[in-house]
């Protein structure tokens, strides 16, 4: 193995040109040195059980030596390409999330967030419909703000609380955390994914909006048929079809003609809405619960005896199981709250759908895109591609007044105004939160650093080289690489990042659409997160199942690839003259 002749340029102001097969002037063995880094971030993470930050930090280092010493980039652009990905990490995404995860820590912190648990339990005893109101549903509004395995470890604590078996909790949970994650934390893994590839936002929101809805129409079918099999689907079907379409129908208009951000915030409001109006005029032939007396915890929890009809006990104060004489046991009914304190806990959430709502009017855009945001190109950066055209990578856009991490901190402190909370304590919130996602800011930190790393030097441009050999067959590899890319890093966001650009590359070399297949490894990402080492974790440590990872991931990897299969067929589709026309 030998590397093109070509003097490594330390700290040099001139025009890096980005080449193709830099390793002997071989592109399979330049694309195979490109992949390095991302080989070893995967290994280190599902072979060894490396920490995400510390694996990222590793992979991030060997990007840079590789772009160095393999790829001939001066040191100096190196360097400041590892700062570009550092920076964009901290602005936007991190700054989404950190705001997002504040204003959820803002509701537990008071009384409200345990009313709004409440209401929903108050509904129904029915298991099948809580698994869609509470995983799905709520679930997919806890994605919206908090993510990072939070839904899942709410839902399923909320299951648990219902009655459900704390192994059926977390496999309902993380098969629910499912369609909302690409529009998730506030539509992180769209933006992070128009960063990395310069495509605009507005045609990746439009074409993931166009995918994930017909995931979203399967999924409480799924759910149903989770909690009771075939008579659970042939029983609740209705009202599992009817949370699917709203939902889905909710994401593809929100994403299509609204504003991105909100995209699962206003589709986990709008089918609460409709499971509750239908729930008012339908009901289940029986109602589903659980029998065989009361789980104390986790660890005791008895297997429930699915098929006996319950009897709700409207004065019952919370959600318990008051053993009777005999084995079978009645399910009390949360009472639930005053209308009053119900519009006080969801307040958060119309918080933020009003500001954003504000910040999308037209003159209110504009005077935002005027006063608050600066256009720039990042110091220590001149970085050409091989047709001699400026790596769009290099620009930044800082909206700093119409950030959604803005809008979102804007929420947080009109939240703490209604709740009367005290700066003081507000302040101490947001203090947690920076600490409890410490290593959380490393981790996107650094794999925003990789990520611009490989882009700019050229080594993502040479894997999508090489991949674009497989010719239209890579509209069937796109999906699969977004759901490994998930899978082994639990993010979508990150996987964004790190194969945005390689899917780019590789579309634009086989003539297939650009936003097509970018949208696609967020689109086919979600289906991995279930599968995810973190979520598996997340999700066996809330219901006291610490160890069982193995078991969830067996019983979810039938599902995951099913999914797989189909999403795959519909991008495929999506790729020819058949579904074209469903491409901006």
């Amino acid at each position: 193995m030998h590397f093109i002749a070509q003097p490594v340029r330390p700290f040099e102001s001139d025009s890096f040109l980005q080449i193709t097969d830099p390793i002997s002037g071989n592109l399979i063995l330049s694309a195979a040195c490109a992949a390095l880094p991302l080989v070893l971030l995967f290994v280190l993470l599902g072979v060894f059980r490396v920490k995400a930050h510390k694996a990222a930090l590793a992979s991030l280092l060997l990007s840079v030596v590789l772009a160095i010493v393999g790829w001939q980039m001066p040191v100096g652009q190196a360097l400041s390409a590892a700062a570009a990905g550092a920076f964009y990490g901290l602005f936007p995404i991190l700054w989404i999330l950190v705001n997002a995860l504040w204003i959820y820590k803002l509701t537990v912190a008071t009384r409200w967030f345990e009313v709004l648990g409440r209401t929903i339990r108050s509904i129904t005893n029915d298991l099948r419909i809580l698994a869609i109101l509470i995983a799905f549903c709520f679930g997919a509004l806890m994605e919206s703000l908090a993510g990072f395995g939070a839904p899942v470890a709410i839902s399923a604590a909320m299951l648990m609380a219902a009655g459900m078996k704390p192994l059926k909790s977390a496999l309902v949970s993380l098969l629910a955390n499912t369609a909302p994650v690409a529009f998730g934390a506030m539509a992180a893994p769209i933006i992070a994914l128009n960063g990395v590839t310069g495509l605009p936002i507005h045609d990746l929101s439009q074409m993931a909006g166009r995918q994930t809805p017909f995931i979203a129409l399967l999924v409480p079918l799924i759910l149903v048929f989770m909690v009771d099999g075939k008579r659970g689907l042939k029983q609740t079907w209705p009202v599992a079809l009817i949370a699917g379409l709203v939902f889905g129908l909710s994401q593809f208009v929100t994403s299509n003609f609204f504003a991105v951000e909100l995209t699962d915030v206003v589709a986990a409001v709008a089918t609460i809405i409709a499971v509750l109006i239908m729930l008012r005029f339908w009901q289940p032939k029986e109602i589903i619960g659980v029998t065989d007396g009361a789980p104390t915890d986790a660890s005791s929890a008895s297997e429930p005896r699915i098929g006996v009809p319950l009897h709700p006990v409207s004065a019952a104060p919370a959600t318990s199981l008051a053993p009777t004489t005999g084995s079978i046991a009645v399910l009390e009914k949360t009472t639930r709250p005053p209308a009053a304190h119900v519009w006080t806990s969801i307040a958060p959430y119309l918080i933020i759908m009003g500001i954003f709502s504000i910040a999308q009017i037209p003159a209110v855009k504009a005077w935002l895109s005027v006063v608050g945001s600066v256009t720039f190109q990042w110091p220590g950066l001149d970085v050409v591609n091989a047709a001699g055209d400026p790596v769009p990578a290099q620009t930044f856009k800082f909206d700093h007044l119409k950030a959604t991490g803005t809008l979102l901190l804007l929420s947080g402190i009109v939240t703490m105004a209604l709740y009367r909370m005290s700066i003081r304590q507000g302040l101490a919130i947001y203090w947690q939160t920076l600490v409890q996602l410490r290593w959380t800011i490393v981790t996107v930190t650094s794999v925003l650093s990789l990520s611009f790393v490989m882009n700019l030097s050229g080594q993502t441009n040479s894997l999508g080289v090489a991949l674009a050999t497989t010719g239209v067959f890579f509209a069937v590899l796109s999906p699969v690489i977004g759901w490994l890319g998930v899978a082994l890093t639990g993010s979508d966001t990150s996987s964004n990042s790190l194969f945005g650009q390689l899917q780019v590359a590789a579309a634009t070399q086989t003539g297939l659409s650009p936003v097509l297949m970018a949208a696609a490894n967020s689109s086919a990402g979600v289906l991995g997160k279930m599968l995810s080492v973190q979520n598996l974790a997340v999700a066996a440590a809330a219901v006291g199942l610490a160890g069982e990872e193995g078991t969830l991931f067996r019983k979810l990897l039938g599902w995951s690839l099913s999914l797989l299969a189909l999403i795959t067929i519909l991008i495929v589709l999506q790729s020819t003259p058949v579904l074209g026309w469903m491409v901006p």
